[in-house]
């Protein structure tokens, strides 16, 4: 009956446990202290060599003085082609003006070119790989630089 109720214990999990294997006893490892030379590493030095993408093409600047909308085109193609444009639109109606700038300033969004007013109704157009300081911009508009009127 002792057995029966020591198994018993044993299957609600109360009775003693016992292990199917031996432990095993921790034996201790000496570590032997390996001393490896370390070369130093040498490296050559490699000249940098920084190259502009773009030296082999000089900048190119269009001066355009649109009479209709459908001048818009030849702009943004300029723009494409990393040309500096200068547009007058001043002889334009309001509205014709307004959507010119409209889809040139979308081109220059696309191509990420830089619009820029110089004066009332002028703007220069420049791609990503110009930048226009603002020195340059207040000289082309305080001295009239360009002859808008030929």
């Amino acid at each position: 009956m002792g057995n029966m109720f020591g198994k018993f214990k044993e299957i609600i999990g109360l009775g003693e446990y016992e292990d199917d294997f031996e432990d095993l006893e921790d034996t201790e490892v000496e570590e032997e202290e390996v001393q490896e030379e370390i070369e130093p590493i040498i490296s050559k030095q490699k000249g940098n060599k920084v190259v502009n993408i773009h030296t082999a093409s000089t900048a190119k600047v269009m001066v355009t003085k649109p009479t209709n909308y459908d001048d818009a085109r030849e702009i943004a193609d300029a723009i494409k082609a990393r040309k500096i444009v200068l547009v007058n639109a001043t002889t334009l109606e309001t509205k014709i003006a307004q959507r010119l700038v409209d889809f040139i300033s979308g081109s220059c969004y696309v191509l990420g070119a830089t619009l820029q007013e110089i004066e009332q109704r002028v703007y220069l157009l420049s791609p990503s790989n110009v930048e226009v300081t603002n020195e340059l911009k207040n000289e082309l508009s305080s001295k009239a630089l360009f002859n808008w009127n030929k």
